[in-house]
């Protein structure tokens, strides 16, 4: 009786064994859920499908496929969390989102898993927007950087100050080389601002002071660098039609042959290599000129990572975070699509550099990235810019009264938060 007992008791537990085990290889994986503009979300779909394929039965990486614009894809994610339980477990996020984001309490702190080992493996710059008054909330997936492009069929060097752009391009449409001298994004959106923070910079200016948070707008050093963007229309060296340009109407035009400089972003350096580009294999690229004495900077683009703090998938978000931001994936990204990688020891990895010619510069330039401001009110503060920028390139303002009024509005925005940048 002992013995058959043990027996059937021996049966049931190898039975119970056998049937956690096959409930263990059919049960649902865990979901994890990440919101991404468009372009990276398509970037990102074989290596989403290997991830899925590795990890099969235990978790399954789910891309939301948002918006291709940046505000757009932010108005998208604000709705889902505004309702209350998000749809998403992680976001894709521009690095002037994340002062707000986390100040309201959406984003988990990312300090529990990326420590000094990952940070410090990181490309000078690519480290920058990822905190929060002290606290991680965001992991890069590609950097982005300022980057001015010139053409080394024209000239021998690239132009070191304003005046030596202006010099350089004046010659060149003097003789009929290049129709214009420099395009850029004179647009009233974001990327008028971007473009000003790196010639504000250059002029000596800065757009917040770092101790105080006041605003510094209507300094001399901001007024001149207004003005000389001002100048640039006024004189032709930009065409009267930058202030409708954005990045993609500066790139045609460049890629066209019709300037000698333009100011954007790494990725347009692959388009230039293209077999419709007049200008194939004689583009270079160096950091946005600046006044003798004043250090040459760029501005910090970028798009990293963040688990939101209402997800019920922590720690498997963050290892499909691991999985899309390892040096595997950004090979992968920077041969297939172009985006700048994060890490450092792929900016002189030689078969990357073989590709791109220009890696190397791209970390020099990291490497004098400046952020925007980074408050949770940026982008009220940024239109404010645009505006009085947009006035001035119009011929509405003159530079000094329309950055007087961006000092002013500035303030107001700033003291109806309580004085917080």
């Amino acid at each position: 009786m002992t013995l058959g007992r043990r027996l059937l008791g021996g049966l049931l537990a190898l039975f119970l064994i056998s049937a956690g085990f096959a409930w263990s290889q059919f049960r649902a994986p865990e979901v994890v859920s990440i919101l991404m503009a468009a372009p990276f979300a398509d970037a990102t779909a074989p290596l989403v499908e290997r991830f899925n394929q590795e990890n099969r039965g235990r978790i399954r990486l789910s891309i939301t496929r948002g918006p291709r614009d940046t505000e757009s894809i932010s108005d998208l994610a604000i709705s889902s969390l505004l309702l209350g339980k998000p749809l998403y477990d992680a976001l894709l996020m521009d690095v002037t989102w994340l002062p707000k984001y986390a100040e309201a309490g959406w984003l988990e702190p990312l300090d529990p898993w990326f420590g000094d080992t990952e940070l410090n493996a990181l490309q000078d710059g690519a480290r920058l927007g990822n905190s929060y008054e002290g606290t991680l909330y965001r992991w890069p997936l590609v950097a982005d950087v300022g980057m001015l492009y010139w053409r080394t069929d024209l000239m021998t060097s690239p132009p070191q100050t304003p005046e030596d752009l202006v010099r350089i391009g004046r010659a060149l449409q003097a003789v009929d080389q290049t129709k214009y001298g420099f395009v850029w994004q004179g647009r009233q959106y974001e990327g008028l601002s971007c473009d000003f923070l790196e010639v504000l910079e250059g002029f000596g200016g800065e757009w917040l002071d770092p101790s105080s948070g006041e605003p510094r707008l209507d300094s001399n050093e901001s007024i001149a660098a207004a003005t000389w963007l001002e100048s640039l229309i006024n004189s032709g060296i930009s065409p009267k039609a930058v202030t409708n340009f954005a990045e993609p109407e500066s790139l045609q035009a460049f890629k066209a042959g019709d300037a000698a400089f333009m100011r954007n972003w790494p990725y347009a350096y692959a388009e230039l290599q293209k077999s419709d580009s007049a200008v194939r294999g004689h583009v270079a690229v160096t950091t946005m000129v600046a006044e003798n004495g004043e250090q040459p900077t760029a501005t910090l683009g970028s798009w990293g990572l963040s688990v939101l703090s209402d997800s019920s998938h922590k720690t498997s978000a963050v290892e499909a975070i691991r999985y899309l931001t390892s040096d595997a994936a950004q090979r992968e990204r920077f041969l297939n699509q172009g985006y700048t990688p994060t890490s450092a020891v792929l900016f002189n990895d030689p078969e990357l550099v073989a590709v791109s010619p220009v890696l190397p510069d791209i970390a020099r330039a990291l490497s004098v990235a400046v952020p925007r401001p980074p408050s949770p009110l940026y982008a009220q503060l940024s239109d404010v810019v645009q505006r009085s920028l947009s006035a001035v390139l119009t011929g509405e303002q003159s530079a000094e009264q329309a950055m007087e009024a961006a000092q002013r509005n500035s303030r107001v925005i700033l003291q109806s938060a309580g004085g917080k940048a």
